[in-house]
């Protein structure tokens, strides 16, 4: 019966669509006032079908995400009872930033049950030493413990090796080839990329030739096939291009990973992006994080942190912290997202813009390594430039209007006072120092917005 009803209706093509669209705009030009040019250099059209595909899709996005708890760890015995605190509360993962090479590993995993619950830890430091104890607690133990050990990202961020070229890369290599039984060693800090304003494209292709170089580095290793990469990303505010961003961004390692013939899986470590926070009508932020923790798991994140709406002016605060969690655990619990994970997929909008990031991508990764590859760019100066431009750009929009931040660039409440609640820093910090290169600054697009109407209060 069924089939029989839809033969009623003719098929329609993506021209004839077209021609009605131009029929109803009665003489109005179709590319001006329905095609939207995006800073990411994408041009969104106002339909798609699937002649817009060029091939079909093919991505292993993960069976399920987990709700990930950020721990700065300043007092092992204060870290541990906050991690068993935050899983009674709902956190499925734990992702520990470990600043001092004193902690005690006995009392930081003093009754979490390490075998169920996946840990992440990165370090503020570099020191095999340290992690060697790790390993020896570890021995004989069953766990999910993935470290992060991003010494490239370190240099991009910082400017300067941990120690120098020479034992950075002396410690990776002790630190890769034990690191037997680990979900990962290494890692990826995309997020730096974005919240310092690189486009989508710039995005992508900078976390791949950053993956390529460790790719490269072990590829003579023995165990390379056992080799997984963790990426850290930042989902922005543009929906859609979000969910599309991961989804290519599996894409582009799995074509990458193909050629060192290694396993295509990694895993993807999501949190909202940093750049459109504002520190006036903080509220909002709840909005935004929401909407960028959705194209997360829509996107195909194994693990979602979600960062407090007022951490860019806030220390670290059990309320903040619990309303971040529970915008994951209504996502997840009564929103449904845990039910499928694959919902995009089929989607002709998303699945087309999938395509144009990877293919746009994978042009700037080619020239990144016909131009001697990801380090030799960044020593050169040539991809902090490529971003500064792109931020320079958005900057533009932002300051123009263009680019809308509602409470702060519209829409303010001349009543919110802001000064007297600053318990850190919100802006970017000038540290003038010697560095090996200059380093890949993160900065608000509301920075200079809220800096003026500070001095007004």
């Amino acid at each position: 019966m069924s089939h029989t009803l839809f033969n009623e209706f003719q098929e329609v093509s993506a021209k004839e669509w077209k021609q009605k669209i131009q029929f109803d705009l009665k003489g109005a030009d179709y590319n001006e006032t329905l095609i939207f040019n995006s800073k990411d250099g994408i041009s969104v059209k106002p339909f798609y079908t699937a002649e817009d595909l060029k091939d079909p899709i093919s991505i292993a996005n993960p069976i399920s995400w987990n709700v990930c708890e950020k721990i700065y760890v300043v007092s092992d015995i204060k870290s541990n009872e906050k991690a068993l605190k935050v899983l009674k509360k709902g956190a499925e993962s734990l992702w520990f930033v470990i600043s001092s090479k004193e902690s005690d590993f006995k009392v930081l995993f003093k009754n979490i049950d390490l075998n169920a619950t996946p840990i992440y830890i990165s370090f503020e430091f570099l020191s095999g030493e340290f992690l060697n104890s790790l390993i020896i607690f570890l021995a004989g133990k069953d766990h999910k413990i993935s470290l992060q050990i991003d010494i490239i990202g370190n240099l991009a961020r910082s400017g300067n090796w941990y120690h120098d070229l020479k034992k950075d890369h002396e410690v990776l290599n002790k630190i890769v080839t034990k690191t037997e039984g680990f979900k990962s060693a290494l890692s990826v800090d995309g997020t730096l990329y974005q919240n310092a304003g690189a486009t989508i494209p710039q995005e992508l292709a900078y976390i791949l030739a950053h993956a390529n170089e460790y790719l490269n580095h072990f590829n003579n290793d023995e165990n390379k096939a056992e080799t997984k990469l963790q990426f850290l990303t930042a989902t922005g505010s543009n929906y859609f291009f979000e969910i599309a961003k991961l989804k290519a961004l599996r894409l582009l390692y799995a074509s990458l990973a193909s050629e060192y013939k290694i396993s295509e899986k990694c895993n993807i470590l999501a949190q909202p992006s940093k750049r459109d926070k504002t520190l006036y009508d903080y509220n909002l932020n709840l909005l935004r994080t929401t909407t960028q923790s959705m194209s997360a798991v829509l996107g195909g994140a194994d693990e979602v942190y979600n960062s407090p709406y007022d951490a860019i002016y806030h220390k670290n605060n059990e309320f903040g912290d619990r309303i971040a969690r529970n915008q994951l655990l209504v996502l997840k619990n009564e929103s449904y997202f845990d039910k499928v994970s694959n919902a995009s997929d089929g989607a002709y909008y998303i699945e087309t813009l999938t395509q144009q990031f990877a293919e746009k991508a994978l042009e700037i990764f080619k020239e990144i390594e016909n131009g001697g590859g990801f380090l030799k760019q960044l020593k050169e100066g040539i991809i902090q430039r490529k971003i500064t431009e792109s931020a320079v750009k958005e900057q533009e929009l932002f300051d123009s209007g263009k680019i809308t931040l509602v409470g702060t660039n519209k829409f303010q409440n001349p009543d919110d006072r802001m000064a007297n609640d600053l318990e850190l820093y919100p802006f970017l910090k000038m540290n003038p120092r010697k560095t090996l290169l200059q380093p890949i600054l993160e900065k608000r697009l509301s920075e200079k917005t809220e800096q003026e109407r500070l001095k007004k209060e």
